[in-house]
């Protein structure tokens, strides 16, 4: 058996950079392939000497010979393919978005089948589904209907399709994962982006209210890395999409996570929630890896808090202006 080497798309933003730190931690080969070069989730997370362990290939997923060439050049066994650009992104520039998120994936796929690589493992979204009114139950389900309200789910939901049809046509398998709120050190840009940056300013000593409220699936990110690459080295056939519970929670509950570590925090939410329902289940998905990480929520409130205390104490980030 070849060695295991990782091709990595989307490494520069959040659940990427914590996947190249885990593969790197575990003394796994891993090549990152992305268009920016802005390192500075990875440094928040990495060490100057972790960081030269890792292959940087600049390159534009919209490019197919370009993600081919680098993929076979990697000598990689295994894909995690996360690049894509986010709700704001792919609202502000609709061609730019799908060109990303949707042919960026198609590329990624047939890349994985011209370089005899026979499974791959990609970021699909809670955005594939549609407002909360929609479904009976507080939680979605594995087969809960999808419609989603917004550039960025449609083009999800239109690579959950693309995943199936290179299943059907070419045998290349996936595993596609639909995360909600992914919170964590690195998690600063995106819809649900603001209770972590609560938790930045809590330690910065500046108040901070969060965007939304209400019940949301909240996932510590170094679960998700992990659980990604526990995906990527499973031997699953077929065109696999699976829900991610976490912690289903109030927004008032990470806020007195957050007051648990730091009790003077001035950290407040608004009251409005997301239009999506409260959660997801995701029995089908334990039922088919078995034991995946799940880190309780003020666990993880409490990592990301003293993460953030260490990096600003050591210079990674400015404390308080």
């Amino acid at each position: 058996m070849a060695e295991e080497h990782f091709f990595v798309t989307g490494a520069m933003g959040c659940i990427g950079a914590w996947v190249v730190r885990n593969l790197v931690k575990d003394g796994t080969g891993v090549s990152v392939f992305d268009l920016s070069t802005d390192r500075h989730r990875l440094e928040l997370i990495m060490t100057a000497d972790e960081l030269s362990q890792v292959q940087f290939i600049q390159g534009d997923l919209t490019q197919s010979d370009a993600v081919t060439g680098a993929l076979k050049d990697s000598g990689s066994t295994h894909i995690i393919h996360l690049g894509a650009l986010q709700v704001p992104f792919c609202k502000a520039d609709p061609p730019l978005g799908a060109a990303v998120n949707v042919l960026g994936t198609v590329n990624m796929f047939e890349a994985a089948d011209k370089a005899g690589i026979g499974q791959l493992v990609y970021a699909s979204s809670v955005g594939v589904y549609g407002p909360k009114d929609m479904y009976p139950g507080k939680l979605l389900q594995h087969d809960s209907p999808l419609y989603p309200i917004n550039h960025y789910g449609v083009y999800k939901q239109a690579n959950e399709g693309t995943a199936r049809i290179y299943w059907l046509d070419n045998q290349i398998a996936s595993i596609g994962f639909r995360p909600y709120t992914v919170y964590g050190p690195g998690r600063d840009q995106g819809m649900t982006s603001t209770p972590t940056q609560a938790m930045l300013a809590a330690v910065r000593g500046e108040p901070y209210q969060i965007s939304f409220g209400g019940y949301n699936g909240f996932q510590y990110v170094d679960d998700i890395a992990r659980l990604f690459i526990q995906a990527a080295r499973s031997t699953l056939a077929g065109a696999e999409v699976f829900n991610i519970s976490g912690a289903v929670a109030h927004m008032s509950e990470v806020v007195a996570a957050i007051h648990e570590v730091l009790p003077d925090a001035g950290i407040t939410h608004e009251d409005a929630p997301l239009p999506f329902p409260d959660g997801q289940t995701d029995s089908e998905l334990r039922g088919r890896l078995g034991e995946i990480p799940d880190t309780p929520l003020a666990e993880g409130v409490a990592r990301t808090i003293h993460h953030f205390q260490a990096a600003i104490a050591d210079g990674r980030l400015p404390g308080k202006p």
